[in-house]
C-alpha cells in the first residue's frame, strides 16, 4: 500500500512540474524572448507578443487548470484498480 501510494505521489508531483514549467515558458518566450518577432502579428488588435504576456498566459493558466483535473481523474483512476 505504501509503494502504490509512494507511485501516485510522483506521478502527481511529476505532473505538477511538467506543467508549472510550461506555464513558465510559454509567456516567458512568447512575451519576453521572441516578443519583438512576434509583434510583427496582431491578435485581437494587439500585438501578439504583447497579447501573451497578458492575455494569453492567463487563458494558459485556465487551460491547464482544467488539463491538470483531467489528469487527475486519469491518474486516480489508474490507481484505484487494484483497490476493489
Amino acid at each position: 500500500m505504501k509503494n502504490k501510494a509512494d507511485a501516485y505521489w510522483k506521478a502527481n508531483v511529476s505532473l505538477i512540474v511538467k506543467l508549472l514549467v510550461v506555464w513558465f515558458t510559454v509567456p516567458f518566450l512568447g512575451g519576453i524572448v521572441f516578443a519583438d518577432a512576434l509583434n510583427q502579428f496582431s491578435l485581437g488588435g494587439y500585438p501578439l507578443g504583447f497579447w501573451i504576456a497578458q492575455q494569453g498566459s492567463i487563458y494558459l493558466f485556465v487551460g491547464i487548470i482544467f488539463y491538470y483535473a483531467k489528469k487527475m481523474s486519469d491518474l486516480d483512476d489508474q490507481f484505484k484498480q487494484g483497490d476493489q
